[in-house]
């Protein structure tokens, strides 16, 4: 039943990624920059030249919207850490997680941690669906389905996400 339930899973992340895909294709740096409103969460460039991000301490609808750099900074995060903690050594923080600098940067990102998470899915076993052992971050102490059912989650939302922003950068007042 797990190769049907990994099938399943990898169908459904196959379509996340389409939508993902479709909403990165043609994204330009001037979009990722844009800020949809005077406040939000948004990518800040320090004197080292890296980029780094917000970080809310809450998760209020007053914080404001979320800049297209940072949703794809978020996404490029906790991918990252999906990664890192499930099959890395576990070390990658928040703060070791920078914004690429451009939108070419962030779709060669994006489309890189894309490639490591289809290898692990054409890789994870029955077993490994079932066990806890690579069920580090974000969920503990759940089968490692659980975590790949929640990247097919946050990767459909911040597709979403990715897609809504773009059509009000579309129709900004010029």
């Amino acid at each position: 039943m797990a190769n049907e339930v990994r099938d399943y899973l990898s169908r459904q992340f196959e379509t996340a990624w389409a939508l993902t895909e479709f909403h990165l294709n043609g994204l330009a740096t001037e979009e990722c920059l844009w800020r949809p409103a005077h406040q939000g969460l948004h990518v800040h460039q320090g004197p080292d030249g890296r980029w780094r991000a917000d970080w809310p301490d809450r998760e209020d609808y007053d914080i404001g919207p979320s800049s297209i750099a940072w949703l794809t900074w978020h996404l490029g995060f906790w991918w990252s850490m999906v990664l890192n903690h499930s099959f890395g050594d576990g070390t990658l923080s928040r703060e070791n997680v920078m914004w690429p600098g451009t939108a070419d940067d962030v779709r060669k990102w994006i489309g890189e941690l894309q490639s490591q998470w289809r290898a692990v899915l054409e890789q994870v076993t029955d077993d490994d669906l079932r066990s806890a052992q690579r069920t580090r971050w974000p969920l503990q102490d759940r089968p490692f389905g659980d975590v790949v059912a929640w990247v097919n989650i946050e990767l459909t939302k911040n597709a979403a996400e990715l897609g809504y922003a773009r059509f009000l950068y579309a129709v900004r007042a010029r």
